[in-house]
């Protein structure tokens, strides 16, 4: 099987039930990437259309799904180990729809659950990238959510907004100091849902092409 270009819906079957997925590829995609939506909002959510699509800007293929607890209408997110284990079952899926070089990502929870899934499942990815990591909850500044990540091999790429308050700008870049191979590309102006304050930013790409042409630049020293 390969890519097919534009955008395709699908259905993942995992032990959780079937989780509804969207499959979207540039004309010739160079990449494949698991794509994992936040705690707030599901893989349809206009912030995760955007970042689809800014893959795809890069030539990066996505395969986005639905964890069980949005599948299901709840609000609260699942379990580590669970949402572990749709990750692990998307990255099934995309093996078995395409042999291109496979990237891991998320929105917040996603990425989080995302770095999880490779140092406890194993999953051998080429790259991680990691859109407004939760490192922290709002006003309890901490490392502690990211106590595993020196486990992390793989290269990886951090999108923060300078304005995330999940992610104060000297705890993350601590973090990724500790990393064997771990880079920030700091969002001018963007908050953890990339609202940017417009009259102060000075990069004149919207926040999306930015976060397109960093993953762009990842994707050509990884692969």
């Amino acid at each position: 099987m390969s890519w097919r270009a534009g955008e395709s819906s699908a259905q993942l079957e995992t032990s959780a039930g079937p989780l509804d997925a969207l499959l979207l590829a540039p004309e010739h995609p160079v990449a494949q990437c698991v794509l994992a939506h936040g705690a707030g909002a599901g893989m349809q959510h206009a912030n995760m259309q955007a970042i689809a699509e800014a893959f795809a800007a890069a030539g990066v293929a996505t395969l986005r799904f639905n964890f069980p607890f949005m599948q299901a209408g709840k609000r609260r997110v699942d379990a580590q180990p669970l949402a572990v284990q749709s990750i692990v079952a998307a990255v099934d899926f995309a093996r078995r729809h395409s042999t291109l070089p496979l990237l891991l990502a998320g929105h917040s929870f996603g990425g989080r659950m995302c770095s999880h899934a490779v140092v406890e499942a194993g999953i051998d990815c080429v790259g991680l990238v990691f859109c407004s990591y939760p490192l922290h909850q709002p006003k309890k500044p901490g490392t502690e959510r990211a106590a595993h990540m020196s486990a992390i091999r793989q290269p990886v790429l951090f999108l923060s907004g300078t304005r995330d308050d999940l992610a104060r700008t000297d705890l993350l870049g601590q973090v990724a100091a500790a990393m064997p191979r771990a880079g920030i590309h700091w969002l001018d102006t963007a908050n953890h849902s990339y609202v940017v304050l417009k009259r102060q930013r000075t990069n004149p790409l919207s926040v999306f092409e930015e976060m397109s042409r960093a993953i762009k630049e990842f994707i050509d020293d990884t692969i």
